[in-house]
C-alpha cells in the first residue's frame, strides 16, 4: 500500500464536522468565560474563604447555561460587528 492510498488515521474520523464548529466554540466560550466571572464574582460578593469552591459551583450550573445560550444568540450580531471593523481577508 502506498503512502498516497493509505486510510486517514481513526482519529480524524472521531471529530465532529466542520458543521458543528459554532455550536463547539459556543460551548467552550461560555464554559470557560461562565467560570471566570462566576469566580470573580463569587468572590467580590461574598469573598473567598472555605465555602467559596461550592458557591462557585453553584453560581456555574447557572450560569453556564445561560451563557451558552447567549453566546450562539448574539454569535450574528458579532460576526456582523467584526466584519465592520476588520478586513477579513489579506
Amino acid at each position: 500500500m502506498s503512502e498516497d492510498t493509505m486510510p486517514l488515521p481513526a482519529v480524524n474520523s472521531r471529530k465532529l464536522p466542520p458543521q458543528a464548529v459554532p455550536v463547539v466554540f459556543a460551548f467552550f466560550m461560555s464554559a470557560i468565560m461562565a467560570f471566570l466571572m462566576c469566580c470573580v464574582i463569587v468572590a467580590s460578593n461574598s469573598g473567598v474563604d472555605a465555602g467559596y469552591p461550592a458557591r462557585v459551583v453553584s453560581a456555574y450550573a447557572l450560569a453556564m447555561p445561560v451563557a451558552f445560550v447567549c453566546v450562539l444568540l448574539v454569535r450574528p450580531l458579532v460576526l456582523r460587528l467584526v466584519a465592520m471593523v476588520c478586513r477579513m481577508h489579506a
